[in-house]
């Protein structure tokens, strides 16, 4: 059910490649479906996205009522509300600590020169149908910008809405929502609500959709695709955690990528026997089943070396390293969006009240890119008030440059402030 690798030397890192890449090429959608849904959106605005929404989704009513969102949230249970809470003064108190200063500096000159933190005016939100968790991440931190426009799309499951995500948006204060999902929903929050900024994980439609309308309207600083978890393990390691971490994200769906690096081949029988044990007891099981097969890889390595090297090469969106002496990693890995370490750390307390964001790059993108933060929600804009003395001083030097550059109209304008 799940493929073995043997990586014996860095040169079998082009069979690893071509493992990851497969993935990556995104051969599994029809993106030429997706342009002709954003260029329909572009034009003809809502009554496109409501077209969408019927075939797609059945939905024929993109808003709901103050009333329906009240007594959807009134069918919650109580137990969600409270795990809600919990996450949410967790992940609030953690994005919390992230906050920058504004930068102020002043030269001898007396020239002053700053980098002030503005936040985003507009973001939408994309949250699949039932994870309220994943509203709590990508609101609370640009709630904590301040950001004054929210708009949360969220498609209804099974024709309505879901209590856990309407009771998360009242928790975050966000009132405008609009039931819609896929890559229509990308479209309506570029071209119908015209949001600086787009944030969200979601399958291969939206986070495709979302590199589609980049440069129109924002997006994270990384891809948020189908989700993904590397699990480091060893002869100390409990097979039963191994199993569950990568079984964990593969219910995500068919597409999402679980991958297993070890040094021990007792490991591998182990977790290979394990696994099929567990799967067997869980509901999602031919989701599980259909993404091992796809997507699911155990390497076998030399030693903890070619294991930092393998970790760095797939450069996981969700890092587990649970061998005994973890800490030998702790600096080793620069490519992963998050990482737990230790045994009681699992990837899968992290998706809800451990603190840490769970919208994270994938399909390699933490090569470049960190996870949500509140960066994400913030325009950084420099600012410079120069003093009669500052511009005569630095003027001159600026002169020799820009006709050095021969950009005379550089110069005059630098040479007319010298009254």
């Amino acid at each position: 059910m799940i493929k073995i690798l043997n990586y014996k030397s860095k040169k079998d890192s082009k069979n690893l490649l071509k493992f990851l890449n497969e993935r990556r090429d995104g051969n599994s959608i029809n993106t030429s479906v997706v342009d002709k849904i954003l260029r329909d959106i572009k034009k003809n605005k809502i009554k496109a996205v409501l077209k969408y929404e019927k075939k797609f989704d059945n939905n024929k009513n993109l808003y709901p009522t103050k009333r329906q969102i009240k007594n959807s949230i009134k069918s919650l249970d109580i137990k969600v509300k409270k795990a809600i809470d919990l996450a949410y003064s967790r992940i609030f108190k953690f994005h919390s600590l992230q906050k920058s200063k504004n930068i102020k500096y002043f030269d001898k000159y007396k020239n002053k020169i700053e980098y002030v933190n503005i936040p985003i005016n507009s973001v939408g939100i994309y949250v699949p149908a039932n994870l309220p968790s994943t509203l709590l991440m990508n609101a609370i931190p640009s709630k904590i910008c301040g950001v004054k426009n929210i708009i949360l799309a969220n498609p209804k499951l099974n024709g309505k809405l879901n209590p856990a995500v309407m009771y998360a948006a009242q928790k975050c204060g966000i009132d405008k929502i609009v039931n819609v999902g896929g890559a229509q929903a990308i479209g309506a929050l570029a071209y119908v609500y015209r949001v600086d900024k787009i944030v969200g994980p979601g399958g291969d439609y939206v986070a495709y959709a979302k590199r589609r309308v980049f440069g129109e309207v924002g997006i994270e600083g990384m891809i948020a695709g189908p989700s993904e978890v590397t699990v480091i393990a060893d002869k100390n390691s409990n097979i039963n955690q191994i199993a569950t971490s990568l079984a964990a994200q593969s219910e995500h769906g068919p597409n999402s990528q679980s991958i297993l690096v070890t040094s021990d081949k007792e490991v591998i029988t182990k977790t290979k026997y394990e696994l099929n044990k567990l799967i067997n007891k869980l509901p999602r099981k031919n989701i599980i089943v259909k993404s091992l097969k796809k997507n699911g890889l155990i390497i076998f390595t030399k030693n903890k070396s070619q294991m930092v090297d393998v970790v760095n090469i797939i450069s996981p969106e969700h890092l587990e390293i649970i061998t005994k002496d973890y800490k030998f990693f702790n600096g080793k890995i620069y490519n992963a969006g998050s990482i737990g370490l230790g045994k009681y750390s699992p990837v899968a307390a992290s998706d809800y009240n451990v603190g840490t964001n769970h919208t994270l790059g994938t399909l390699g993108s933490s090569k470049f890119s960190s996870g949500l933060n509140l960066s994400d929600f913030y325009k950084k804009i420099s600012q410079f008030t120069l003093s009669k003395k500052g511009i005569e001083v630095i003027g001159k030097q600026a002169i020799t440059l820009a006709e050095y550059e021969n950009l005379h109209a550089h110069a005059l304008s630098i040479k007319s402030r010298f009254l």
